[in-house]
């Protein structure tokens, strides 16, 4: 008997991952709060595009939304959730998930930040497991319609790195990493808390940035003043990982020290750090997509930044590291997010910082 497999909410990764699933035949049942997603791929199914290389498709899929998940209680329990709401859904997402779930069944976090511990909450930590998408540039760009800024990344990037809390592999992260495999590269890690840590700084050295400026990646990084600060963003950053005893991976496939001394002003590391980035975005497509803090400002939602720069930054408090960029980013974005602000790339080229 195969698995039973839930996606509590299918925005864009919870759509990507999840319709590859449903395309190989998995058992997989989309829950999500946005009527029209649901309606769309109740109809349709889920489409999938890519900006090169993948012909786009579509899938037939088992769709429901949050009132008619009662309804599962007739049926037999799920054995693996996948939670893919925002950082601040996830709670109630998976208390409202957990009450389907087998006697062995358990969650995985396949969302941004650090919320492990948030599900551990409801759950129990032993029945959490963490899954990371790493520069996968996807968008839900229309209700049912999941498009990614880019093709497969294969061999070039490992996209999910999944593991347990604890650190050991185990048969059920070895089946995660095979269902997000069919989406695009995967592999079991050893070092999920230094996965997420790296990610958090990678999403913190963009997220934040294009939501408040309205800019997408590459004009990001093409501007000196906004690169900088993207490298001081992430300087600080490391530098709080390091100090909480994470073991940091690459960034932006940079050592995590090189951003980190880039960020602190060192000339070297600074023209490295320059030459790397802009390499990215010389690229055929490269940095053409808008992050996913981004994303939510054009679409009117609430952000993560509480939960990525603002993490950060009460993280630092605790162990008395200051993070003033972090900070700064934090208070523009929420500012920006209200109303208050338009979103302008004023707002961090007038920035001055000690």
């Amino acid at each position: 008997m195969g698995y039973r497999i839930a996606i509590m909410g299918t925005g864009a990764v919870g759509a990507y991952a999840g319709a590859h699933m449903a395309r190989a035949g998995e058992d997989v049942t989309f829950i999500d709060p946005w009527p029209e997603n649901v309606e769309t791929m109740k109809a349709k199914g889920l489409k999938v595009s890519h900006i090169r290389d993948v012909p786009e498709w579509s899938t037939p899929v088992r769709a429901l939304h949050l009132t008619e998940l009662q309804h599962v209680s007739k049926e037999q329990p799920f054995d693996i959730a996948f939670v893919c709401m925002k950082s601040y859904d996830t709670e109630w997402a998976t208390t409202m998930i957990a009450q389907y779930l087998s006697p062995n069944g358990f969650v995985v976090s396949l969302q941004n930040c650090m919320n492990e511990e948030t599900i551990a909450g409801v759950v129990g930590w032993g029945k959490v497991v963490g899954c990371i998408a790493s520069s996968i540039t996807v968008d839900l760009c229309e209700p049912g319609h999941v498009r990614r800024a880019a093709g497969k990344s294969g061999e070039k990037h490992t996209v999910f790195r999944t593991g347990e809390v604890h650190g050991r592999v185990t048969e059920r992260v070895e089946e995660i990493r095979r269902l997000v495999a069919l989406a695009d590269s995967a592999l079991v890690t050893s070092n999920l808390w230094g996965e997420r840590w790296s990610k958090l700084v990678t999403n913190a050295m963009a997220n934040g940035m294009s939501a408040c400026t309205g800019l997408i990646s590459k004009d990001i990084l093409r501007n000196d003043t906004l690169r900088h600060f993207g490298a001081r963003l992430g300087s600080e950053a490391i530098r709080v990982g390091q100090a909480l005893g994470y073991e940091l991976e690459d960034i932006h496939h940079i050592d995590p020290e090189v951003i980190a001394r880039a960020g602190e002003g060192d000339p070297a590391a600074g023209r490295d750090y320059d030459e790397h980035r802009l390499a990215e975005v010389n690229k055929a497509g490269g940095g053409e997509h808008r992050p996913s803090m981004g994303q939510d400002m054009v679409k009117g939602r609430r952000t993560e930044i509480e939960f990525l720069n603002g993490l950060i930054f009460r993280k630092g408090e605790e162990i008395g590291l200051p993070t003033p960029a972090n900070a700064a980013l934090t208070d523009i974005v929420k500012r920006v997010e209200k109303g208050i602000l338009a979103p302008d790339p004023k707002h961090l080229l007038d920035l001055r910082l000690n």
